[in-house]
């Protein structure tokens, strides 16, 4: 198989760093290349930055390809709380350390914004506030967790049902609502019925998260922060993707983290850590292979959502079902990297128990180790690889035979 990994850039090169240094860099920074062995499911989320849940078994693999976490330890993590799945930036859900848990929910979705939807069809503040404190206190008095069905059983007529104009605006009763806002305060959390983070079936029980000593601004600052950490350099336009803020507060997080511009041999102009720059000026990619299977919302990919600019010139006009992989801006399949440049796809037949993949330039024994690997984790921990809550063996059938025949 041909390398694709740059030699060690000298300071110049790294100042205006290539595209392919560029891909080993991030791949350094998330801590794929053995760094993060040994560390804990928290230290792994707070240096690599969280990891996407969409009811798929993402945060599985992100913990486990990067310290070799199993999956018992993960959901072990989750009941203890060491780690957990919250709404944050763009109200979208990640799983995330302890330490992180008050200042991110901060960042999801205000009050308002939940709320607008339901004004329009004639609810009023009011309803939605004594609704909250309904649920609060039935989650109070149980003795268990309670699921949505549970928790509407008991309430009663204080849940109201929308009507055929709720469902069309994604709103069929009030009860989501309510349970939104108490979760964003923190006054509940959701609780995986069966434990596990890939099911996407959940209970709700009171929580009481003291609130963060961050106000909004200094909670846009850390996150800006983190995200530039986590992914060790980023465009202003990338940026917001992730974290949702308008220019103008992301303009002044950047200032207010010090934060620095450096333009790259591709043309872009990519916003680091000072630090950063430091180190990237000093960094040598690794020589030998270092093969992972990732998600297709693995960090190293959705952080940036750049999937286009991982793969190798080469390799930038291939197709699968006549769809350019290079230019799609999420991943249809699972990628197979070689310090950090896309080199296959993969999905997973669980009727089969193996892995389909198709590796551009041929296999490699590294690759047939790790493809192993990867089989018999999922074989042992998960049964199942799923990218959302949606997934299914049939769902993928289609593309599992398409990287089945791609890789003859």
């Amino acid at each position: 198989m041909t390398s694709h990994v740059p030699s060690a850039p000298t300071l110049e090169t790294a100042m205006a760093p290539t595209p392919e240094l560029l891909r080993a860099w991030a791949w350094h920074r998330q801590g794929l290349d053995g760094t993060l062995g040994g560390r804990t499911s928290q230290e792994v989320l707070a240096a690599a930055g969280w990891a996407r849940s969409v009811g798929g078994a993402n945060p599985y693999l992100t913990l486990f390809a990067r310290a070799g976490i199993r999956r018992d330890q993960v959901d072990a993590d989750v009941r203890e709380l060491r780690i957990h799945e919250l709404p944050t930036a763009r109200g979208c859900t990640y799983v995330l350390g302890r330490e992180d848990f008050d200042w991110a929910l901060t960042l999801g979705k205000s009050a308002e914004e939940a709320f607008r939807v339901l004004a329009r069809l004639g609810v009023d503040r009011g309803e939605i506030t004594l609704l909250e404190e309904q649920i609060l206190h039935v989650l109070g008095e149980a003795d268990s967790p309670l699921d949505p069905r549970q928790l509407k059983e008991e309430l009663g007529e204080s849940v109201r049902n929308l009507g055929e104009e709720g469902k069309k605006k994604g709103a069929a009763t009030t009860l989501p609502t309510a349970l939104g806002l108490l979760q964003a305060d923190g006054r509940i959390r959701r609780v995986p019925v069966n434990g596990r983070l890939d099911q996407q079936r959940y209970a709700y029980t009171p929580w009481g998260l003291p609130p963060s000593r961050l106000g909004p601004e200094g909670a846009r600052e850390e996150l800006v922060r983190r995200y530039l950490g986590w992914t060790g350099g980023a465009t202003s336009k990338q940026s917001q993707w992730f974290t949702g803020f308008t220019l103008t507060d992301t303009k002044a997080a950047l200032a207010a983290v010090g934060a620095v511009e450096v333009p790259t041999a591709a043309g872009d102009v990519l916003w680091m850590l000072p630090a950063d720059v430091e180190r990237l000026a000093d960094f040598s990619p690794p020589e030998g292979e270092q093969i992972q299977l990732l998600a297709g919302t693995d960090s190293l990919v959705l952080h940036r959502r750049n999937a286009g600019d991982l793969f190798a010139d080469a390799d930038r006009d291939r197709k699968l079902l006549n769809t350019t992989l290079a230019l799609q801006a999420d991943l249809p399949d699972h990628p197979i990297f070689d310090r950090g440049t896309i080199i296959g796809l993969w999905q997973y037949d669980p009727g089969r128990e193996r892995i389909a993949a198709w590796l551009f330039a041929g296999r490699t024994p590294a690759v047939e180790q790790r493809i192993a690997e990867i089989e018999a984790w999922i074989r042992e921990d998960l049964g199942d690889f799923r990218s959302f809550s949606l997934d299914s063996p049939s769902s993928r059938q289609e593309r599992i035979d398409a990287l089945d025949a791609a890789g003859v």
